[in-house]
């Protein structure tokens, strides 16, 4: 399974030089906890959080302002986006595996990562995303693999589809090797499916 595959996209963005309430706004508005940060040519240049823009407008406690950044002047509040954000962000791609990338939110504490080709920002995958394309019930990848099937034969019931275990088995008559590699396919592309059985049958 690709990232592709379980992104959510197209994907909200915030301009670098927009609001810090302007960003808050729209994360709350969506229900999304961070954001891509893109300059005046849509290019990626950072990510900015729930906890960035509450960082300086809601101290922990009465003192924390004291603490907090002692080089700087405490008495300047951020106003946009570009102050708070956090630069270089992880990103990832396309094709890039689900392990993969789970294991970078594990690895760097992030709960999402940018899709990117190039410096565009595709889409965004979340560490929600992975666990909902992770955890579907056989009998709803069986569902979606037969779907796919009964799409590609042009609603015709040529072939069955069963799951076990995230492991898909396809029975039925396949015409020549293309039938059989693009079915393979199908039902592989379908996120939770770890594994495709293929049982060729003959016409009685």
């Amino acid at each position: 399974m690709h990232t592709k595959d379980i992104m959510t996209s197209p994907v909200h963005l915030v301009w670098q030089n927009a609001s810090v309430e302007s960003a808050a706004e729209l994360m709350t508005a969506k229900s999304v906890t961070a954001l891509p940060v893109v300059d005046a040519s849509g290019a990626l240049v950072g990510m900015v959080s729930e906890g960035d823009v509450l960082w300086h407008r809601v101290p922990a406690d009465s003192t924390a302002h004291l603490r907090r950044h002692l080089d700087t002047d405490p008495q300047h509040r951020p106003g946009t986006v570009l102050e708070v954000m956090a630069q270089s962000p992880l990103t990832t791609t396309p094709d890039t595996d689900v392990a993969e990338v789970a294991d970078m939110m594990i690895q760097h504490d992030v709960r999402s990562i940018p899709v990117v080709e190039g410096r565009e920002v595709i889409g965004i995958i979340s560490r929600r995303d992975i666990l909902r394309a992770m955890v579907r019930s056989d009998e709803v990848l069986a569902k979606e693999v037969q779907h796919r099937l009964d799409e590609y034969a042009d609603g015709v019931h040529r072939w069955s589809a069963t799951v076990d275990g995230g492991i898909v088995t396809v029975v039925g008559e396949f015409t020549n090797d293309t039938d059989l590699a693009v079915v393979t396919v199908l039902a592989r592309t379908v996120p939770g499916i770890n594994a495709v059985t293929v049982q060729a049958v003959t016409a009685s």
